[in-house]
């Protein structure tokens, strides 16, 4: 019986095994860095992690330009449902022009916090061996971090350890999206830091509601609350006491605020390298 399997111990112990297989050649990584890619100058490892990163950088950044062009349509609820299903996860039957953007503006903060700084916080830490193991951890999670009964240990295993790769990164970034929010003349500094501390808890994930309320707050508006998953409503909380209905506009001053933040951490490594 699969599932009695699946709730044993047994079980539980094969799942981390799986995990440590699987994470066992990022551990190799280091000897191929220190003996056969001989950095030869300080920019070396940020040219040998910048294709992972710069992968998910574009990607993040390009997701809502998508949106935009879908929501600007003649139909903006039809026209946004494709791009809704790629990157919120939403139920496409149940988005209108609000619920488009906002999917688009929730992503933005969320892959801006696991696909660009995560990965710049693991390679600062643990240099090459780091990133690697943080990337395959993430890889997992989006593989097999569902709740599946058949499957239950191994994708509680991969969402929890993805929990704890991304928590500093979490924090970081919803700092990062205060910080530029206070730089830029549209968005709302002061908003974003006490959105930040009031109401990253009302989000389901121990890490999403940090970048989310931030961004929330910058942007003046609403986020998360009921929403379809699966064919499964959710009647999750508001964050953000903002105005709920987003609009195309917001994911445009929503892509500017990350494009500075991630000017902000470019002119941070750079000024690192020079001294």
């Amino acid at each position: 019986n699969v599932s009695k399997i699946s709730r044993s111990t047994p079980a539980a112990v094969s799942a981390a095994a799986c995990w440590a297989k699987a994470l066992c050649p990022t551990a190799l990584s280091r000897t191929l860095n220190e003996k056969l890619l001989r950095p030869s100058g300080p920019m070396d490892p940020a040219i040998q992690t910048s294709c992972p990163v710069r992968r998910r950088a574009s990607w993040a950044n390009s997701a809502p330009a998508r949106l935009i062009a879908a929501t600007r349509s003649a139909r903006p609820k039809a026209a946004g449902r494709p791009a809704g299903r790629q990157i919120g996860g939403r139920d496409p039957a149940e988005l209108d022009e609000a619920g488009v953007s906002r999917a688009a503006i929730e992503s933005l903060a969320e892959n801006f916090s696991d696909g660009v700084v995560a990965p710049l916080f693991w390679f600062l830490a643990f240099g090459l061996p780091g990133l690697l193991a943080y990337k395959a951890i993430n890889t997992m999670d989006s593989m097999i971090g569902h709740r599946s009964q058949r499957y239950l240990y191994f994708g509680q295993f991969a969402a929890r350890l993805d929990d704890v790769a991304n928590w500093p990164a979490a924090r970081i970034t919803a700092f990062l999206l205060c910080l530029g929010a206070l730089i830029l003349p549209g968005p709302r500094g002061g908003g974003a830091w006490r959105t930040m501390w009031r109401e990253h808890g009302k989000q389901l994930s121990p890490n999403a509601g940090w970048p989310e309320a931030a961004m929330a707050g910058a942007l003046g508006i609403a986020l998360a609350g009921p929403r379809v998953y699966g064919g499964v409503a959710l009647d999750g909380a508001w964050i953000g006491d903002g105005r709920r209905e987003a609009t195309p506009a917001d994911i445009a001053r929503g892509c500017q605020l990350y494009r500075c933040c991630s000017a902000i951490i470019g002119l941070a490594l750079f000024l690192a390298v020079l001294l």
